[in-house]
């Protein structure tokens, strides 16, 4: 008799968990909608933090173009190129390099960094997203400021 009583209690005490497909739904509409709002935000920084580390980027290069003029007596041409930093050019004395870590750094968009050498002034640019000269937003130019 207490077995039918508990058998009879447990069957009126069942509870339903789980979620419904209206639930469901609600839910992934308002993640759409943080998604749609938050994204480009988002977006829109990576594309700054691309343009600060190219900043980086030229600036160090920058120093070890320094310590290259410092051993050597001058910046290295533009026929010579950043590669000059790495290895030393043909019949340069007193390269003391290499004067990176490691290979030639690209840009954060994996293209080469530009350099040339005018009139004693150094120009190191990055083309930004695009690879070609000029442009808007990710696509604008980069340079160091001389």
């Amino acid at each position: 008799m207490k077995l039918d009583r508990l058998n009879r209690e447990r069957s009126s005490i069942r509870v339903i968990v789980g979620f419904t497909l209206v639930e469901l739904l609600v839910v992934l509409v308002i993640l759409t909608l943080l998604a749609g709002l938050v994204g480009p935000r988002i977006l829109d920084q990576l594309g700054g933090a691309k343009s600060k580390t190219v900043a980086v980027q030229i600036a160090d290069l920058e120093k070890a173009l320094d310590l290259f003029r410092l051993d050597v007596g001058r910046y290295p041409t533009t026929e010579e190129g950043l590669q000059a930093l790495i290895k030393a050019p043909a019949g340069v004395k007193g390269w003391n390099g290499p004067y990176l870590k490691g290979d030639l750094p690209v840009d954060p968009w994996g293209n080469p960094y530009h350099y040339t050498l005018r009139d004693g002034r150094v120009e190191i640019i990055s083309y930004g997203a695009d690879g070609a000269p000029g442009g808007e937003g990710e696509n604008a130019d980069i340079r160091n400021k001389p």
